[in-house]
Protein backbone atom coordinates (compact mmCIF):
# COMPACT_ATOMS: atom_id res chain seq x y z
CA UNK A 1 0.00 0.00 0.00
CA UNK A 2 1.34 3.93 -0.76
CA UNK A 3 0.97 6.65 1.45
CA UNK A 4 -2.55 7.38 2.83
CA UNK A 5 -5.12 8.93 -0.29
CA UNK A 6 -4.98 12.76 -0.80
CA UNK A 7 -9.01 13.27 -0.16
CA UNK A 8 -10.71 16.55 -0.27
CA UNK A 9 -13.01 15.87 3.29
CA UNK A 10 -15.65 18.34 5.25
CA UNK A 11 -18.09 17.12 7.57
CA UNK A 12 -20.54 17.63 4.99
CA UNK A 13 -19.09 15.66 1.53
CA UNK A 14 -16.55 13.18 0.90
CA UNK A 15 -14.81 13.29 -2.45
CA UNK A 16 -13.19 9.92 -3.14
CA UNK A 17 -11.60 7.22 -5.60
CA UNK A 18 -13.68 4.15 -5.65
CA UNK A 19 -12.46 0.34 -6.06
CA UNK A 20 -14.97 -2.58 -6.91
CA UNK A 21 -15.52 -5.51 -4.49
CA UNK A 22 -18.62 -7.08 -5.64
CA UNK A 23 -18.75 -10.60 -3.65
CA UNK A 24 -21.72 -10.78 -1.75
CA UNK A 25 -22.06 -11.45 1.89
CA UNK A 26 -18.17 -10.44 2.35
CA UNK A 27 -18.10 -11.38 6.33
CA UNK A 28 -15.80 -9.97 8.91
CA UNK A 29 -13.55 -12.68 9.16
CA UNK A 30 -12.53 -12.00 5.39
CA UNK A 31 -12.63 -8.21 5.97
CA UNK A 32 -9.68 -8.78 9.16
CA UNK A 33 -8.84 -13.04 9.80
CA UNK A 34 -8.56 -13.82 13.02
CA UNK A 35 -4.65 -14.02 13.00
CA UNK A 36 -4.25 -10.42 13.09
CA UNK A 37 -6.45 -10.04 16.79
CA UNK A 38 -3.39 -11.06 18.28
CA UNK A 39 -2.58 -7.04 19.72
CA UNK A 40 -3.93 -5.38 22.66
CA UNK A 41 -5.17 -2.16 20.96
CA UNK A 42 -6.94 -1.46 17.49
CA UNK A 43 -3.42 -0.52 16.02
CA UNK A 44 -1.00 -2.05 13.06
CA UNK A 45 -4.33 -4.06 11.36
CA UNK A 46 -3.93 -2.35 7.63
CA UNK A 47 -1.96 -5.41 6.70
CA UNK A 48 -4.51 -8.26 7.42
CA UNK A 49 -6.95 -6.23 6.27
CA UNK A 50 -8.89 -9.31 3.00
CA UNK A 51 -5.55 -11.15 3.53
CA UNK A 52 -6.38 -14.19 1.68
CA UNK A 53 -7.95 -12.14 -0.96
CA UNK A 54 -4.86 -9.91 -1.22
CA UNK A 55 -2.69 -12.47 -1.03
CA UNK A 56 -1.88 -16.34 -1.94
CA UNK A 57 -0.85 -19.25 0.37
CA UNK A 58 2.42 -18.49 -0.17
CA UNK A 59 2.27 -14.70 1.34
CA UNK A 60 2.49 -13.28 -1.91
CA UNK A 61 0.48 -10.40 -3.62
CA UNK A 62 -2.49 -12.01 -6.12
CA UNK A 63 -1.74 -9.86 -9.06
CA UNK A 64 -5.57 -10.07 -10.02
CA UNK A 65 -6.92 -8.74 -6.75
CA UNK A 66 -8.10 -4.88 -7.31
CA UNK A 67 -6.20 -3.71 -4.14
CA UNK A 68 -2.89 -4.94 -5.17
CA UNK A 69 -3.01 -3.25 -8.85
CA UNK A 70 -1.14 -0.12 -8.95
CA UNK A 71 -3.94 2.18 -10.55
CA UNK A 72 -5.87 1.06 -7.14
CA UNK A 73 -3.17 1.60 -4.54
CA UNK A 74 -4.93 4.90 -3.57
CA UNK A 75 -8.65 3.94 -3.50
CA UNK A 76 -10.28 5.77 0.19
CA UNK A 77 -13.65 4.18 -1.26
CA UNK A 78 -15.07 0.84 -1.65
CA UNK A 79 -18.12 -0.38 -3.94
CA UNK A 80 -19.21 -3.63 -2.14
CA UNK A 81 -21.33 -6.91 -2.59
CA UNK A 82 -24.31 -6.78 -0.41
CA UNK A 83 -24.43 -7.75 2.84
CA UNK A 84 -21.36 -6.78 3.59
CA UNK A 85 -19.13 -7.13 6.33
CA UNK A 86 -21.74 -10.01 7.66
CA UNK A 87 -20.47 -12.73 10.34
CA UNK A 88 -18.47 -12.11 13.38
CA UNK A 89 -18.81 -8.96 15.64
CA UNK A 90 -14.96 -8.01 15.45
CA UNK A 91 -14.55 -4.28 15.09
CA UNK A 92 -11.74 -4.86 13.96
CA UNK A 93 -12.61 -5.16 10.47
CA UNK A 94 -13.63 -1.61 10.54
CA UNK A 95 -10.50 0.09 12.54
CA UNK A 96 -8.35 -2.30 9.59
CA UNK A 97 -10.50 -0.91 6.56
CA UNK A 98 -9.72 3.00 8.55
CA UNK A 99 -6.23 1.88 8.98
CA UNK A 100 -6.03 1.17 5.02
CA UNK A 101 -7.59 4.17 4.57
CA UNK A 102 -10.77 3.37 3.73
CA UNK A 103 -13.37 6.38 4.33
CA UNK A 104 -16.43 4.48 3.04
CA UNK A 105 -18.26 1.45 1.69
CA UNK A 106 -21.14 1.84 -1.18
CA UNK A 107 -23.50 -1.14 -1.17
CA UNK A 108 -27.30 -2.50 -0.89
CA UNK A 109 -26.74 -4.01 2.46
CA UNK A 110 -24.39 -4.39 5.28
CA UNK A 111 -24.17 -7.13 8.32
CA UNK A 112 -25.94 -5.16 11.02
CA UNK A 113 -23.03 -5.23 13.98
CA UNK A 114 -20.92 -3.69 11.34
CA UNK A 115 -22.89 -0.77 10.45
CA UNK A 116 -22.98 0.13 14.18
CA UNK A 117 -20.10 -0.52 14.61
CA UNK A 118 -18.58 1.36 11.23
CA UNK A 119 -20.80 4.58 11.87
CA UNK A 120 -19.88 4.59 15.45
CA UNK A 121 -16.11 5.05 14.54
CA UNK A 122 -16.62 7.25 11.57
CA UNK A 123 -16.36 5.16 8.54
CA UNK A 124 -19.14 5.74 6.52
CA UNK A 125 -21.64 3.42 5.17
CA UNK A 126 -23.88 4.58 2.29
CA UNK A 127 -26.42 1.70 1.47
CA UNK A 128 -28.18 2.22 -1.53
CA UNK A 129 -30.56 0.23 -3.77
CA UNK A 130 -29.12 -2.36 -5.12
CA UNK A 131 -29.92 -1.01 -8.70
CA UNK A 132 -28.10 2.20 -7.72
CA UNK A 133 -24.90 -0.40 -6.65
CA UNK A 134 -25.14 -2.09 -10.26
CA UNK A 135 -25.07 1.55 -11.97
CA UNK A 136 -22.00 2.14 -10.13
CA UNK A 137 -20.56 -0.76 -10.78
CA UNK A 138 -21.14 -0.64 -14.99
CA UNK A 139 -19.91 2.80 -14.76
CA UNK A 140 -16.51 1.84 -13.33
CA UNK A 141 -16.15 -1.52 -15.40
CA UNK A 142 -14.41 0.09 -17.97
CA UNK A 143 -12.17 2.25 -16.08
CA UNK A 144 -7.97 1.36 -15.70
CA UNK A 145 -8.71 3.11 -12.37
CA UNK A 146 -10.69 3.91 -9.68
CA UNK A 147 -14.51 5.49 -10.18
CA UNK A 148 -14.26 9.03 -8.70
CA UNK A 149 -17.24 9.58 -6.07
CA UNK A 150 -18.98 12.22 -4.12
CA UNK A 151 -20.53 10.95 -1.15
CA UNK A 152 -23.31 14.06 0.09
CA UNK A 153 -23.76 13.60 3.65
CA UNK A 154 -25.59 16.59 4.37
CA UNK A 155 -28.65 15.45 1.34
CA UNK A 156 -27.69 11.68 2.00
CA UNK A 157 -26.98 11.05 -1.88
CA UNK A 158 -23.89 9.51 -3.86
CA UNK A 159 -22.79 11.06 -6.70
CA UNK A 160 -20.72 9.98 -9.92
CA UNK A 161 -20.05 11.78 -13.34
CA UNK A 162 -22.85 9.07 -14.56
CA UNK A 163 -25.38 8.64 -11.67
CA UNK A 164 -26.35 9.58 -8.63
CA UNK A 165 -28.34 7.46 -5.55
CA UNK A 166 -29.55 8.42 -2.37
CA UNK A 167 -28.98 6.67 0.96
CA UNK A 168 -30.30 5.66 4.04
CA UNK A 169 -28.28 7.18 7.33
CA UNK A 170 -29.84 7.74 10.94
CA UNK A 171 -30.16 11.37 12.08
CA UNK A 172 -28.40 10.75 15.07
CA UNK A 173 -25.13 9.42 12.80
CA UNK A 174 -25.94 12.14 10.22
CA UNK A 175 -25.43 15.00 12.99
CA UNK A 176 -22.07 12.52 14.30
CA UNK A 177 -20.39 13.21 10.08
CA UNK A 178 -21.71 16.29 10.19
CA UNK A 179 -20.02 17.39 13.49
CA UNK A 180 -16.97 15.47 13.03
CA UNK A 181 -17.96 12.82 15.95
CA UNK A 182 -17.49 9.44 16.77
CA UNK A 183 -19.81 7.38 19.44
CA UNK A 184 -17.41 8.82 21.96
CA UNK A 185 -17.15 12.18 21.08
CA UNK A 186 -20.87 12.02 20.50
CA UNK A 187 -21.48 11.19 24.14
CA UNK A 188 -19.18 13.74 25.54
CA UNK A 189 -21.05 16.50 23.73
CA UNK A 190 -23.90 15.66 26.09
CA UNK A 191 -21.33 15.94 29.05
CA UNK A 192 -23.23 19.01 30.71
CA UNK A 193 -26.64 16.83 30.98
CA UNK A 194 -24.63 13.98 32.33
CA UNK A 195 -23.34 16.06 34.62
CA UNK A 196 -26.66 17.35 35.87
CA UNK A 197 -28.20 14.24 35.94
CA UNK A 198 -25.17 12.77 38.23
CA UNK A 199 -25.43 15.89 40.29
CA UNK A 200 -28.84 15.19 41.12
CA UNK A 201 -29.28 11.65 41.58
CA UNK A 202 -25.99 11.77 43.97
CA UNK A 203 -27.79 14.82 45.95
CA UNK A 204 -31.19 12.34 46.22
CA UNK A 205 -29.54 9.18 46.90
CA UNK A 206 -25.63 10.12 48.65
CA UNK A 207 -25.35 7.05 50.23
CA UNK A 208 -24.56 5.17 47.39
CA UNK A 209 -21.88 7.38 46.00
CA UNK A 210 -18.53 6.23 46.21
CA UNK A 211 -20.03 3.37 48.11
CA UNK A 212 -17.17 0.87 46.21
CA UNK A 213 -14.49 3.18 47.72
CA UNK A 214 -15.73 3.69 50.79
CA UNK A 215 -16.35 -0.12 51.10
CA UNK A 216 -12.50 -0.68 50.25
CA UNK A 217 -11.41 1.71 52.98
CA UNK A 218 -13.90 0.52 55.57
CA UNK A 219 -12.35 -3.00 54.70
CA UNK A 220 -8.57 -1.78 54.49
CA UNK A 221 -8.50 -0.28 57.97
CA UNK A 222 -10.54 -3.74 59.89
CA UNK A 223 -7.79 -5.58 58.03
CA UNK A 224 -5.17 -3.58 59.60
CA UNK A 225 -3.21 -4.42 62.91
Amino acid sequence: MTDSPVTRTDHAVLRGHAAVLATPNLDTDQIMPKQFLRGIDKSGLAPGLLYDLRFDGAGQPRPDFVLNQPAFSAVDVLIAGSNYGCGSSREHAVWGMQQYGFKAVVASSFGEIFYSNALNNRLLLAMVPEADVQAFMHEAAPLSGPLALEIDVQRRVVRSAQHQASFTLSDRHQRMFLQGLDVIGASLSYTDQINAFAAQHWAAQPWVKDVARATRERLSALAQP
